[in-house]
């Protein structure tokens, strides 16, 4: 359940930060900052270096995104 006008991609996690922060390391090998969504916070679901996410960007920021989904 994506919002209108954000591009969806997975990446892998390769540094947690401060303030549920993260950097993600994208398919086409860009390095993304990116935070939680608020489901993910509310019910408490961890996210370590290693795993693998999936990521909603807007277009006007391809450098930051949004946490919505921990991958198997």
């Amino acid at each position: 359940m994506s919002h209108q006008g954000t591009i969806e991609v997975t990446g892998q996690v390769i540094e947690a930060l401060p303030n549920t922060l993260f950097r993600v390391k994208i398919e086409n090998e860009r390095i993304i900052l990116c935070h939680l969504s608020g489901k993910m916070r509310i019910n408490y679901i961890k996210i370590m270096p290693g795993d693998y996410v999936k990521i909603e960007m807007t277009a006007y920021d391809p450098n930051k995104g949004r946490i919505t989904y921990r991958l198997k």
